[in-house]
């Protein structure tokens, strides 16, 4: 099981006709992989950005999809809204379980790392420990680490709002929850995202 994580950077003002185009391709009867979710960014930069989490059972439908995505003079159905998108290939971490669709917050907060070199393992080694208390305060998502590009892992997390965010970290800090040995020692560089799911969203 292989996740892909799509960054979709939108022309102003688009993102309103974007999302019902995405709708369609990623769970209409040409679509490719499993729509786990698909949000519109809160913070950053000003303009209109797209997340989207799909699933693919093996590297070779993911490869046909990518094919398909890369060949396009319409990418996702989207080309004329589209400035540029970027697409990335992730692994779960092997002890977090398959990423479950239904209701859990508001707002979600996407958290990369890009890792030191040799930081992978003793990384994982470190959420093995740790995160089953983490989850006991809110659930995760997923975690999982880059197959692609830099050295990195993306951990994706659901809050019922941004005050509950707030407080929820600010708990597991407290108690020594989080976070996880091993964890900011290994980090090279690090960016925070907030977003908001889309109506049709299966993660919401």
């Amino acid at each position: 099981m292989l996740y892909e994580l799509t960054h979709l950077a939108m022309k102003l003002y688009t993102v309103p006709k974007a999302l019902s185009i995405l709708h369609d391709y990623t769970t209409g009867a040409s679509a490719r992989g499993r729509l786990l979710g698909c949000w519109e960014t809160e913070h950053g930069v000003i303009v209109g950005r797209v997340l989207l989490l799909r699933e693919f059972a093996d590297v070779h439908a993911l490869a046909e999809e990518r094919q398909r995505i890369l060949t396009s003079s319409n990418p996702f159905g989207v080309g004329e809204h589209l400035e540029s998108f970027t697409v990335e290939t992730y692994a779960p971490f092997p002890f977090v379980p398959p990423v479950r669709t239904g209701r859990y917050g508001d707002v979600y907060e996407f958290r990369t790392y890009e890792l030191k070199v040799g930081g992978l393992t003793p990384t994982m080694a470190g959420w093995a420990a740790a995160l089953p208390e983490r989850t006991a305060l809110f659930p995760l998502t997923t975690a999982m680490y880059g197959l692609d590009g830099i050295p990195r892992i993306t951990h994706i997390w659901p809050f019922p709002s941004l005050d509950q965010r707030l407080a929820i970290r600010r708990e597991s800090y407290e108690r020594r929850i989080w976070p996880p040995e091993n964890g900011p020692e290994n980090i090279a560089h690090a960016t925070s995202t907030i977003a908001i799911p889309a109506e049709f969203s299966p993660l919401h």
